[in-house]
């Protein structure tokens, strides 16, 4: 009952807001040592702040089907606007691929459309991160 009591008296700490790509890694740890690709989405407001981390689908060991209908319909019902996307790679390899590309390019353009903002594409492994963003 005494642990009850202490979390329930404690001031509730906002989360911070996202300024550069390793602000946001940390809510993309979960997938960084499986051995399947999924692909997550970390829903922000206007400043920043993130609103809810979604994980939207999950496939095989070389790759995934990612919707964009789906990704940007759970931005609309969040009333979020900005994102930032991020897959694993079990193999470790921190190189974006050619359907990585063609998916950011597709990302960016529904976004633009319903006046969102993709703000990162991140590619996590168990070594590190690729961020679309950082690397321009």
């Amino acid at each position: 009952m005494h642990e009850l009591f202490c979390r329930w008296s404690q001031p509730n700490t906002l989360p911070v807001a996202i300024r550069k790509s390793a602000d946001a890694v940390p809510y993309f740890n979960p997938i960084k040592y499986l051995s399947h690709e999924e692909f997550h989405v970390l829903y922000l407001n206007r400043a920043h702040t993130p609103l809810y981390c979604a994980s939207l689908f999950k496939g095989g060991i070389t790759g995934t089907i990612t919707d964009i209908r789906i990704v940007m319909k759970r931005a609309l019902q969040l009333n979020a606007t900005a994102m930032i996307v991020a897959h694993n790679h079990p193999s470790g390899a921190l190189v974006p691929s050619e359907n990585d590309k063609r998916m950011t390019r597709k990302l960016i353009a529904a976004a633009k459309t319903l006046d969102l903002a993709l703000l990162d594409h991140l590619i996590i492994t168990a070594s590190g991160y690729f961020s679309f963003s950082d690397q321009g």
